[in-house]
């Protein structure tokens, strides 16, 4: 089984510590996710992998990382106070709330349209709905001792924000010319009507985002450079088939009222194809609304053109959480060997949580642990991200390392102590399961 279901994946996350429902010993919080031992690995690989792509491999593109909490007058500028809005309907019994696009299984926020759609639609407890009305989703707080109008503000509803008002900090610092890039890797919230779908549709989110800064005269080959990026890194760098992606292009409807074009990669979760990753041309929207609210001169200067005007902005943009999500189902398998059925999580060795185990033959035999020791620290050195497993028989051991995606097991047997064969151990491969006896001089270039 290659399509596993939501069910699936929900019970794998929780029985191999990938992903805990976060409080749960009180019940849980709905849209809050904790990451377990094995999801934080999983995670900071991949973003890793997405930082060295996006950032280090390129010599124009830069880092940052914004505070959360933002000047209130941010989101004003960028529109999110007055228009970062959802549909919503309310249970008239329970009170339960519900996006109303959802329900009315329509990508329209119009709200007459939604009304005419939703006439005849009842709650999921069997209802009578309200009729739909927007309500924003920023999380609002308070900054200060006192709270009032005057210390309001809020957890930012996406990182793109602070990228926008440091455009002018970099530029400057970095010595920077046209076309360069701002990427930030970080935390943003939004108070979801319904969050759903495990961790896809959350109120705590962690996203990936770059922004491109460019002549507007170069925006429709630029566009389509990160749109290959995009497709590029999740093939190549997350070892995603390609079978389970495809293009979403934004119609008239979809797109922001700013935006030139809009591209997503849609990913085949057990829910259907779902938007994975953005790509998106904003024109000169952002820079000129944040040097309208501010007063600050936000324009470029071309010093040798002598031409001054506001960047456009291709932006890139994709959540941690759906991404992880996505490496876990399209990873996930379950295969018969030997007339049992082994789940495996075919995961690139290079984002897998763990590179190796390494496991001696017997845990009560001392001189199978203490040489398995040995040959433990010699991997952690080299790779890091090595684990150590003797708990329940080598059987046991391949199909739980098996089903957390680790690439290889190392076996530490009788033979790897004496004889032609000392000083070699048994290396297990986890996609094919066929072993291969390897000197221990020679493993860590095997392994690589």
């Amino acid at each position: 089984m290659n399509d596993p279901a939501l069910e699936t994946i929900v019970s794998l996350c929780k029985r191999r510590g990938f992903v805990f429902q976060a409080s749960e010993i009180y019940g849980g919080f709905a849209g809050f996710y904790d990451y377990g031992p094995l999801g934080v690995e999983l995670v900071n690989n991949i973003k890793q992998e997405w930082w060295k792509a996006m950032v280090r491999e390129h010599d124009n593109v830069f880092g940052v990382d914004g505070a959360i909490i933002q000047h209130p007058k941010l989101w004003e500028a960028s529109g999110h106070v007055a228009g970062f809005t959802d549909p919503m309907v309310e249970d008239v019994v329970t009170h339960k709330r519900y996006r109303a696009d959802h329900l009315a299984n329509t990508d329209s926020t119009d709200l007459a349209e939604l009304k005419e759609l939703l006439k005849d639609v009842t709650s999921p407890d069997g209802n009578a709905l309200s009729e739909p009305r927007f309500f924003n989703m920023m999380m609002q707080t308070w900054v200060g001792a006192v709270q009032d109008s005057s210390a309001v503000s809020y957890l930012r509803p996406e990182t793109a924000g602070s990228i926008f008002t440091n455009y002018e900090n970099v530029r400057e610092t970095m010595r920077a010319k046209l076309p360069f890039g701002v990427a930030q890797i970080g935390k943003a919230f939004r108070n979801e009507i319904s969050p759903r779908d495990f961790i896809f549709r959350v109120r705590e989110l962690e996203q990936m985002e770059m922004q491109y800064f460019i002549r507007p005269e170069t925006q429709a080959e630029v566009y389509e450079d990160w749109r290959t990026f995009a497709w590029n890194f999740l093939i190549e760098r997350l070892g995603i088939s390609k079978d389970n992606l495809q293009w979403h292009e934004h119609d008239e409807k979809e797109r922001a009222h700013y935006a030139a074009a809009a591209h997503d990669i849609y990913f085949k979760y057990p829910q259907g194809f779902k938007e994975l990753w953005g790509t998106h041309n904003r024109t000169d929207y952002d820079l000129g609304a944040h040097q309208k609210a501010s007063g600050k001169d936000l324009q470029y200067f071309d010093d040798q053109t002598r031409e001054r005007f506001t960047p456009y902005v291709i932006e890139s943009s994709v959540g941690v959480g759906r991404m992880l999500m996505a490496v876990l189902v399209d990873a996930y398998n379950e295969e018969e060997i030997n007339g049992e059925t082994r789940v495996v999580l075919k995961l690139k060795p290079s984002i897998a949580p763990y590179r190796v185990a390494v496991s001696p033959l017997l845990k009560n035999k001392p001189e199978l642990v203490a040489k398995a020791r040995e040959v433990y620290s010699t991997l952690k050195k080299e790779f890091g991200n090595v684990m150590w497993d003797d708990n329940g028989n080598i059987g046991k051991r391949y199909r739980r390392q098996d089903e957390i995606g680790t690439p290889y097991c190392v076996v530490i047997d009788f033979d790897s102590l004496e004889g032609d064969t000392k000083d070699t151990v048994t290396v297990r491969n986890r996609d094919t399961t066929e072993q291969a006896r390897v000197t221990i001089d020679e493993l860590i270039s095997h392994l690589s």
